[in-house]
């Protein structure tokens, strides 16, 4: 049976989102899951807060919760799980859409950031007008920093997939202001955000679970 690592920059297990992966794997397939955090109780979790001008991301506690995380004093402990990880699988989904070019690795890590923008490129032509819905306000400017050099123009709007918010509504501002092309640019959105994008916004919507699943289901098959 093939073997597949999920890294999320949370912790693990993500009972939200592997079984989206598992259902385009199939029973063939065995998930295999770390965490960064997942060390961390919750009396220590203090200890990875954003401070300054650190990069802010955000996930899933296995107590359902979301919690935001300093970029730099996360990285030391993805690279410790990511070590521990790689040892177990065949190859490492990255179960974020954040950029990660200091983690080293043995095994081929899927980022699922590298697939939305050369997928975007493939599809929209030079000077397109792309729509991002990231999770957090102050997320804007750090998550459409990747998209800059694709030749598109961004606009962005802000809903949180791991609370309750207005997906559709997002989506819809992102139309008024002229996107052809939505991307949800987290891989905490699920196949509902999308659906409730779609229906706010009458266009395309690329889900990064999904997408990052069939990619990584094309390698192990």
């Amino acid at each position: 049976m093939a073997k597949v690592g999920v890294l999320t920059i949370g912790q693990s297990p993500r009972t939200d989102a592997t079984p989206s992966f598992q259902k385009i794997f199939g029973a063939d397939v065995e998930i295999v899951e770390r965490g960064g955090l997942d060390r961390l109780t919750e009396e220590t979790l203090d200890a990875i807060k954003p401070e300054g001008s650190d990069t802010v991301y955000i996930s899933r506690l296995r107590n359902g919760q979301s919690v935001e995380i300093g970029k730099s004093k996360l990285l030391p402990l993805l690279q410790d799980e990511l070590t521990k990880l790689e040892q177990d699988v065949e190859v490492v989904i990255m179960l974020c859409t954040g950029d990660f070019p200091t983690l080293v690795t043995t095994k081929p890590i899927i980022y699922p950031d590298k697939i939305l923008v050369h997928t975007v490129q493939a599809i929209m032509t030079g000077g397109s007008k792309l729509g991002l819905v990231v999770p957090l306000e102050k997320q804007r400017h750090s998550l459409a920093k990747k998209w800059e050099g694709v030749g598109l123009e961004l606009v962005t709007a802000a809903a949180s997939p791991y609370e309750e918010s207005d997906i559709a509504g997002a989506a819809a501002s992102l139309k008024e202001q002229g996107a052809e092309l939505i991307v949800l640019d987290c891989m905490g959105y699920n196949e509902t955000h999308k659906l409730e994008a779609k229906k706010g916004s009458g266009l395309p919507v690329i889900l990064p679970r999904t997408l990052v699943a069939r990619i990584a289901a094309e390698y192990v098959f």
